[in-house]
Formats: C-alpha cells, structure tokens, sequence
C-alpha cells in the first residue's frame, strides 16, 4: 500500500488542520476534555482519515462517498 493519498494537497491541509485542532484544545478549560475538546479533535481527524480511506478504495464511487463523509466532519467541525 502507497502512501498516494499524502500527495494530495486536501489530505496535506486537513492534517495541517487536524494538528491546530489539537494545538487550540490544549488551552481550553480542563472540563472541555470530553466535551467540546473531545468532539472538535475527532471531527478534526475524520477529515483527512476519511480521505485517505476513500482514496484506498477500489471506486471513483467510493472515493466520492468518503470526501463527502469529510466534508460533513469538517462542516461539523466548523459548527
């Protein structure tokens, strides 16, 4: 298995995103941990996991059904 998926540029910016995530919910207060942190940080990593799941898929098809999963964690993230 390649790594193809981290030659795409929307895989590379989502984990740019995923890692500032990450960066900003250190300083939120310590009762977020398992609330707005815990919730920010997984819809963060969805976005470029499902990328990289679809691109390993066998289908334009399924490809297409991925991104759209991320585009949903991202609008989630984004709320």
């Amino acid at each position: 298995m390649g790594a193809g998926y981290t030659q795409l540029k929307v895989w590379q910016l989502s984990m740019d995103l995923a890692e500032r995530i990450y960066r900003l919910t250190q300083v939120f207060p310590k009762y977020e941990v398992y609330g707005l942190s815990s919730q920010m940080q997984r819809a963060a990593v969805s976005i470029p996991s499902n990328i990289a799941e679809g691109y390993a898929r066998d289908s334009t098809q399924e490809y297409l059904r991925f991104v759209s999963i991320a585009l949903g964690s991202l609008a989630e993230l984004e709320t």
